[in-house]
């Protein structure tokens, strides 16, 4: 009769189960070394047993099988992974390509096209949306108006500037400036004046200002000291006149 079957399970009795072990380990080492010698196969196997000794066996040396065993494993890996990254690829485009035909679908309702589908909310979004835009771009533009107008003007006030300076410079060389001698009495008012101690300033013929004739003189387009000579020359002839007049008196 045969041996009957028996049940798989932890062996309760700890002198049973460590027979046990000594006879299937040896036996699971012999058939390892069978393997490999008969099928050519390389062969490892590594066993703790419940007291933590270590049992091994390897038909090429346990190195060179564990690091074999390393490669075949990374190697196993690397597919998984680069499917992985394949798949992630496909669905960054897939979701890129679903974006461009957003946007594409809604530039062409801002432009006024395809919209069959748009309800009466979506419509007035949309024209809220082309109003916002619309008064942006009027502000801009009057914004540039300005700043353009800005630099008309300031090129214009520079010309005028410039034209005005060589207006005075003209003016300048055709009347250059002449000392005007003050009248006896402003002398004497300055000499007093100085010996007091009060500064006045250097204005010329200011008698003749203060009688009015300043509106005369910006009249006639005449420096004040040319002004001042030829009414200078005129009391003179004046006083003349009147010298000979008591001479024939």
């Amino acid at each position: 009769m045969g041996r009957g079957k028996i049940e798989i399970k932890r062996i309760e009795n700890a002198n049973s189960r460590q027979v046990t072990f000594s006879k299937r380990r040896a036996g699971l080492l012999k058939k390892a070394q069978e393997l490999a010698i008969l099928c050519d196969a390389e062969v490892a196997v590594i066993i703790f047993s419940n007291t933590g000794k270590l049992f091994e066996f390897s038909s090429s040396g346990m190195k060179h099988t564990l690091s074999r065993y390393n490669r075949c494993i990374e190697s196993s890996e690397t597919p998984i992974d680069g499917h992985k990254a394949e798949k992630q690829e496909h669905e960054e485009v897939d979701n890129l390509r679903d974006e461009i035909t957003t946007l594409q679908m809604k530039q062409l309702q801002l432009l006024g096209k395809d919209l069959t589908g748009l309800g009466f909310k979506e419509l007035q979004n949309l024209e809220q949306q082309l109003n916002e835009g619309l008064l942006l771009v009027k502000e801009k533009k009057l914004l540039m108006e300005q700043l353009e107008q800005s630099r008309v003007q300031e090129q214009r006030a520079m010309l005028e500037n410039e034209t005005l300076r060589r207006q005075v410079s003209e003016l300048r060389c055709l009347f250059p400036p002449v000392d005007c001698p003050l009248p006896a009495y402003l002398e004497y008012c300055s000499l007093e004046k100085k010996k007091v101690g009060i500064r006045i300033p250097d204005v010329a013929c200011n008698s003749e200002i203060e009688r009015g004739d300043s509106d005369t003189t910006l009249h006639l387009g005449l420096p004040s000291h040319v002004y001042c000579k030829r009414k200078e020359a005129e009391r003179d002839t004046h006083s003349n006149d009147s010298g000979s007049q008591m001479g024939l008196l």
